[in-house]
């Protein structure tokens, strides 16, 4: 199974976020959670380790783990069974996990409620909706909306003219920044402070041939993203997928999210991106910073 088929939409691993959703886009599949990116070295009284661990047993489901054993959670998150068992126990209790007949867990519906609760007060996802809608007609292609969270993207939103080209397309999905246009777009525009952090720390791992995985070249990248206002990602996350994404910035002219289209490989030629997709894809970003506060 190819690890995303759309700039859209999870973080080798693409990771679940607490929605359930962890789905390609620019594509890719990342690595659950484990436990100590949870749990930071703290001595504060008030960090609340079994909610940590119970948050990292949630985040251990994805698209392609879809139902795992006590022991298989216990692996992917690094806590100890003990702690697994009494997470579970407490999620099955609550209604947000249940287990099958073969002692297998699995996520519930109940689960979307704690991202459906960002996604209906964030203006950005909300205000963004009928945008990418009118851009995905204009294009014929699939668009969607992304913001920066740490290392990763988030799909906030995508144009429901959309093509899927993946069965399991949907918002929330998280990829890694640095193979995705969206992310690039996004990575040029940090403080150079926090940029050069992100370089130095950034595992860069191949999805395909064409994925940058040199920091002199993703640099070099994120250079020319900056000056050139876009980036395009040349199946650098799925062979036979390139996406092109522009920022989107608020009324201050800070960025504060991404705008791409994702299109085959035989539907556009790398050389005619520009010419077709970068003044609807600006217009979008313009007319969806337009209606945000700064």
């Amino acid at each position: 199974m190819s690890t995303a088929q759309h700039e859209v939409g999870r973080p080798g691993s693409t990771r679940k976020n607490t929605a359930a959703a962890a789905a390609p886009g620019d594509q890719g599949q990342a690595s659950p959670r484990r436990a100590d990116t949870l749990e930071p070295a703290t001595r504060d009284r008030n960090f609340v380790t079994a909610l940590a661990r119970g948050l990292a047993v949630i985040l251990a489901f994805s698209e392609q783990k879809r139902r795992l054993s006590m022991a298989q959670v216990s692996h992917r998150t690094g806590i100890p069974r003990a702690a697994v068992r009494r997470s579970l126990r407490t999620l099955t209790t609550l209604g947000f996990v249940a287990m099958d007949d073969e002692r297998h867990f699995f996520l519930r519906p109940k689960i979307l409620s704690l991202g459906h609760a960002y996604l209906s007060a964030t203006p950005l996802s909300i205000c963004a909706q009928p945008v990418l809608n009118r851009l995905g007609q204009t294009l014929g292609e699939g668009c969607s909306l992304a913001i920066l969270d740490g290392d990763e993207i988030v799909y906030l939103s995508r144009s429901t003219s959309s093509r899927i080209l993946s069965p399991s397309l949907n918002v929330g999905s998280r990829l890694p920044a640095y193979s995705t246009s969206i992310g690039q777009v996004l990575l040029a525009h940090l403080p150079t402070r926090e940029l050069a952090s992100y370089l130095r720390r950034a595992k860069l791992r191949a999805f395909t041939e064409q994925t940058m995985t040199s920091r002199e070249q993703l640099r070099a990248a994120l250079t020319r993203a900056r000056q050139a206002g876009y980036a395009i990602a040349d199946q650098q996350m799925e062979i036979g997928l390139r996406t092109m994404a522009v920022p989107v910035r608020d009324a201050s002219g800070t960025v504060v999210a991404g705008i791409n289209v994702i299109c085959p490989v035989g539907a556009v030629a790398l050389k005619d991106m520009t010419a077709r997709f970068l003044v609807p894809l600006q217009r979008a970003a313009q007319d969806l910073g337009a209606l945000l506060s700064p």
